[in-house]
């Protein structure tokens, strides 16, 4: 186990480049401070914050893209209270937990249990309950989640009056649709749309994802 000292960067922080990076969003975004607890993220994480990933967990407290829409995981706050050490834990085996949307698709670090692309990017698409290789790191993934590129890729999962309901949606809860999107009965335009917390959504689809 590395300690503290080892893992915070004082030269070369990918902090620096992630500002960067956000001053050129094509999306809205709120980057959350870091929390009290940021220190035990990344010691949990043992990732130095010369990485995006360790930058993230040791320098906010996550960052809310699209008017909540997508949530990228960081130290905690009050707004996105899950943590990139925490949520992943008894959730996902092989693999990081380190986004989601307000749809209920998830986003994870590949470490072995998703395929043999270490590194990758994964997406856990709510109308399918597949895990699809995004074939992009980390960094490229950050850089994706605040561009243009996202209107396309949501196209499917986004119904019409989506970015007003979203303002009642919090960092840590999602749209569950009913029938499930990924039955021929089920699609956002007329499933009956609720609010529910993120972890009874993971959990459900979690179990659905075995009985498919």
């Amino acid at each position: 186990m590395k300690c503290i000292e080892d893992l915070v960067e004082t030269n070369d922080p990918a902090m620096i480049y992630i500002r960067e990076m956000l001053e050129q969003a094509d999306r809205p975004y709120d980057l959350l401070p870091p929390s009290p607890k940021n220190t035990s993220v990344l010691l949990q994480l043992q990732v130095t914050t010369k990485s995006t990933l360790g930058a993230i967990a040791f320098e906010t407290g996550g960052i809310l893209i699209d008017h909540g829409w997508l949530r990228i995981l960081g130290s905690g706050h009050q707004k996105l209270t899950r943590t990139l050490a925490g949520w992943s834990e008894g959730r996902a085996q092989g693999h990081l937990l380190v986004a989601d949307d307000a749809a209920g698709g998830c986003f994870s670090i590949n470490g072995g249990g998703l395929g043999d692309d270490v590194g990758a990017v994964y997406y856990w698409a709510p109308d399918n309950l597949r895990w699809e290789p995004l074939g992009i790191g980390y960094t490229a993934f950050l850089e994706w989640a605040v561009s243009n590129r996202t209107a396309a890729f949501y196209e499917s999962l986004r119904w019409e009056s989506w970015h007003d309901d979203i303002q009642r949606v919090s960092g840590d809860q999602c749209v569950s649709f009913y029938p499930f999107l990924w039955t021929k009965e089920g699609s956002v335009a007329i499933s009956t749309r609720r609010i529910v917390s993120m972890a009874e959504q993971y959990d459900l689809n979690c179990t659905l994802a075995v009985q498919l």
